[in-house]
């Protein structure tokens, strides 16, 4: 399925939960695991909106497999262990708008250019990859139920009082020029505590972020038009 393929399936989707969520338990925390998430965490904002009972800090776009495969494939190059590995995923979560940042790693990783170039594609591409491996007949199935799982049981940690949790996800923004971006965010009691923000980056990112906004902006569009029109 092509990401417009998702959007038509999993838009109506998106919204019937979101509208039953915002009715029944507004104050929940609502975390969209749902493709394409570029476009359905602007359908879950708007639905909230439109049922009176919008937080920003309390909806998620959950992009962990990003970061999953980025520690992965980096740990693999480098001879690392992967649980040790740490390289936040700011953006979106769909091909070029996936923006690691492998100039943050932890621990610090030196790369030429070209593996840096080759190792950035293959994170973007990674979701495209497994659909191949498996001749169109499914997606990431596993790998996405492990990290769905990894950043909810990072957010009841912090809603239940554990400090000092961070986690990337796709929420409202003012980070970068679009309404919604990906970024580390402290996590606490009430949802997202603070924005941690882009940081300091290359020149190689500043260049993919720049690449990446008109898509964003689109996929955002859209999912904002489709609630719009709802109905």
């Amino acid at each position: 399925m092509t990401r417009d393929d998702l959007f038509n399936t999993n838009a109506s989707i998106v919204a019937t939960l979101t509208a039953a969520c915002a009715q029944h338990c507004p104050e929940a925390m609502i975390c969209v695991i749902s493709n394409p998430v570029n476009s359905t965490i602007p359908i879950a904002t708007e639905v909230f909106k439109k049922h009176g009972a919008y937080n920003p800090n309390k909806i998620f776009g959950v992009t962990t497999l990003d970061i999953v495969r980025a520690n992965t494939f980096i740990a693999e190059l480098k001879g690392l262990d992967t649980a040790q590995v740490n390289v936040p995923v700011i953006g979106g979560h769909a091909r070029k708008t996936i923006i690691p940042l492998i100039s943050q790693c932890t621990p610090k990783v030196d790369l030429p250019q070209d593996q840096l170039t080759a190792v950035t594609g293959r994170i973007q591409e990674a979701g495209s990859q497994v659909v191949k491996a498996k001749a169109g007949a499914g997606s990431a199935t596993l790998s996405m139920a492990c990290t769905g799982a990894r950043f909810v049981f990072s957010l009841v940690d912090a809603v239940n009082g554990k400090e000092g949790v961070v986690e990337c996800s796709f929420v409202k923004s003012q980070e970068a020029d679009c309404a919604y971006f990906s970024t580390p965010l402290l996590l606490g009691k009430k949802g997202i505590e603070k924005n941690l923000g882009i940081g300091k980056i290359s020149p190689f990112e500043e260049k993919m972020i720049a690449e990446a906004i008109p898509e964003l902006k689109a996929s955002i569009k859209k999912g904002e038009e489709f609630v719009k029109n709802m109905k």
